[in-house]
């Protein structure tokens, strides 16, 4: 005879194969696998195809990539000085899951990537050796190259970043709904979001997350083929490039599927911010240290001083192709790397207001950018003005290169270059695994923890999109790849803010997360005064809540089924040791839901910052949360009796039902 209990768990097993919200994800597969065979089978045409359609959309959409990136800057500082400032990325009681220096040394990993390493030399150099306008290789252009360098990594990519996580942290852990692109719509469409409309914006989310992720990649190969170039003279062409891709595609598959048991991608994190620090440190050190800290002021102070003028400057007057090979080509980066950066501060920045993720998200990452840019940046002009080392003209004939003709003018210029090297590797790896969860993410439906086959397939995806970018032109293909993919989700994006603003203008005037049919917040039950004390007072462990769910909430639950039953409904139960969940279906009309879940919260603590935090080692207290279909505030049952809770599922259904009159 069969163990019942080995039985459900190969059940579960099994069903855990495949987890994919299939319009989503078969679709995104088909456009991205199709992309791909075009490119591998006809390189020189697609090449083309690619730089035209980056003309066109310079050419008739560049206003509205300015105008949306600076609404976005415009739009988020207003939230952060606002009266929505206040409001919690999740219930109203609930506490940060980090403390701040675990949070702000998250932002400051968010930060840091192969973009960094790749363009901390090659785009400072090339603005001072070719300037948009004025002649190159002087004082001044050296001026506006860092001024120029720190508008295209400074707020206006952070801008972007925040609109799609504070977006997606809202409606998830405020407004329980899934932490997928298309939540944030719900002001806008309501329930659609889970039909055609809400899988066309997670489409165009996973092909611009997708060529994103490609594009780094693609860069991140070109530094590393420069680098195994300088230290064991490997030759630089797109055969070394395309084995590069697929030696360290592989390595990031491996990862992938080592991640749930090993910690790999967590470890190679953490490696990743070590070797970036210490690389960053060594050069400031070796460097002229005094002029690199006198150039980082006056950097910060010229960008804040230029950043209006410089924000809205389009060359109408004087068309100038450096605004798309440059500007725009950053503005589309950064909105196709948005789901993807977005989804990771939206993750860990549960119960932060939405003032102190703005001022958070703003200031640490563009800090640490900007620094790190003034410390390669200004140590690579500095050499070329002294006649120390020609980097100008290396980047001019080779871009991926000037990094390590950098170092090179440095002391233990091997050490620091093969440092350089690993650093793009690990950030390889790290980019493809994380870019894959997200992507798994948005194409299963906002699932935590997809199967890890589905993580693997996006993995290779994105290797074998940078390699058919590459073969079909090089930097110029990823440069119109970016542009063209982040199109559509720039215009998604406008409506993201304005679904966002819409659902804090409700909350304030006490309204439904459903704004086409706002409706009051249906009344609480009636607590004793000895059952409030005992909330307030008592700290309940994970098998209080446990007891709790057993003894009282499934006897509720299954009492209110049985009379739906008896009406004529099929109410279905579904529960496990720490959930239990009720959902009465109603035909078109979609399906009431209402959910009872233990969910752990920190020990409250009065120190300002810990100086070291575990999250899994922390003491934690338990509470019963309840929430339905409809959008609603997670809100505390803990302590609830049997005919409490009842009230409560029958006074949200009973607005279930009105709305659904309304509609």
């Amino acid at each position: 005879m069969s163990d019942p209990v080995l039985t459900e768990a190969a059940a579960a097993e099994d069903s855990a194969r495949i987890k994919v919200n299939p319009p989503v994800f078969f679709v995104s597969a088909g456009l991205i696998l199709a992309f791909a065979l075009y490119g591998a089978l006809l390189p020189q045409q697609s090449g083309l195809v690619f730089g035209q359609i980056q003309a066109v959309v310079v050419r008739d959409f560049g206003w509205l990539y300015v105008a949306s990136v600076a609404g976005f800057l415009l739009f988020v500082i207003y939230l952060m000085l606002s009266r929505h400032g206040d409001i919690k990325l999740g219930p109203d009681d609930s506490e940060p899951d980090y403390s701040y220096i675990s949070w702000f040394a998250m932002l400051f990993s968010a930060g840091m990537g192969i973009g960094l390493v790749f363009f901390g030399v090659a785009e400072p150099i090339q603005h001072y050796a070719s300037p948009p306008v004025g002649e190159g290789g002087t004082a001044d252009a050296a001026r506006q190259a860092m001024t120029l360098t720190f508008f295209h990594w400074g707020l206006h990519a952070w801008a972007i970043y925040i609109v799609v996580g504070l977006s997606l942290a809202y409606f998830s852990f405020r407004r329980g709904l899934p932490l997928t692109i298309r939540s944030a719509l719900y002001p806008l469409i309501g329930k659609r979001i889970y039909g055609p409309i809400g899988h066309a914006i997670d489409i165009f989310a996973v092909l611009g997350t997708m060529f994103g992720v490609a594009t780094s990649l693609g860069l991140g190969v070109l530094q590393v083929n420069a680098g195994f170039s300088y230290l064991f003279g490997l030759p630089v062409d797109t055969t070394v490039q395309l084995v590069l891709i697929a030696s360290i595609t592989l390595l990031a598959t491996l990862s992938v599927f080592l991640a749930g048991s090993t910690g790999c991608v967590k470890r190679l994190s953490e490696l990743n911010i070590i070797l970036a620090i210490l690389l960053l440190g060594f050069v400031m050190v070796a460097g002229s240290t005094v002029f690199l800290l006198q150039a980082f002021v006056q950097n910060v102070g010229t960008y804040l001083g230029s950043v209006v003028s410089r924000t809205f400057r389009m060359y109408a007057y004087e068309p100038n192709p450096w605004l798309a090979d440059w500007t725009l080509f950053y503005w589309g980066w950064w909105v196709a790397w948005s789901p993807f950066v977005g989804m990771f501060i939206a993750r860990i920045s549960r119960g932060r207001t939405i003032r102190e993720f703005v001022g958070g998200v703003l200031l640490v990452p563009v800090l640490f950018t900007f620094l790190w840019m003034t410390v390669f940046g200004n140590t690579a002009i500095d050499l070329d003005m002294t006649g120390a080392a020609p980097i100008a003209q290396t980047v001019a004939n080779n871009l991926p290169v000037a990094l390590f003709e950098t170092l090179a003018a440095l002391p233990f210029a091997t050490i620091t270059s093969f440092i350089a090297t690993l650093l793009v590797i690990t950030f390889f790896i790290t980019s493809a695994d994380s870019g894959a969860l997200v992507i798994d993410m948005i194409t299963s439906g906002g699932a935590e923890n997809p199967p890890v086959w589905q993580r693997i397939f996006w993995a290779i995806c994105a290797g074998v999109i940078a390699a058919v970018l590459l073969v079909a032109g090089g930097l110029e293909a990823l440069q119109a790849a970016v542009i063209t993919s982040a199109l559509p989700f720039t215009v998604i994006m406008i409506f993201i803010c304005y679904g966002l603003f819409r659902a804090l203008q409700a909350e304030r005037r006490g309204g439904s997360a459903d704004l086409s049919m706002a409706e009051p917040a249906p009344p609480e039950p009636e607590l004793s005064w000895q059952q409030r004390l005992t909330s307030v007072v008592h700290h309940f462990g994970r098998s209080d809540i446990e007891s709790f769910i057993a003894a009282t909430a499934r006897p509720a639950l299954k009492a209110f089924s049985k009379e739906m039953q008896d009406s004529g409904f099929s109410p279905e139960l579904a529960e496990d040791a720490d959930c239990i969940h009720l959902t009465v279906p109603h035909g078109e009309r979609g399906s009431f839901q209402y959910t009872i879940r233990s969910r752990p919260f920190l020990l409250p603590s009065f120190v300002w910052a810990e100086t070291r935090k575990v999250r899994e080692s922390e003491p934690k207290h338990f509470r019963a949360m309840a929430q339905t279909s409809e959008g609603d505030h997670p809100h505390d049952v803990t302590g609830f009796t049997r005919d409490q809770l009842i009230n409560d599922l029958l006074n949200r259904y009973a607005r279930f039902r009105h709305t659904r009159r309304l509609s």
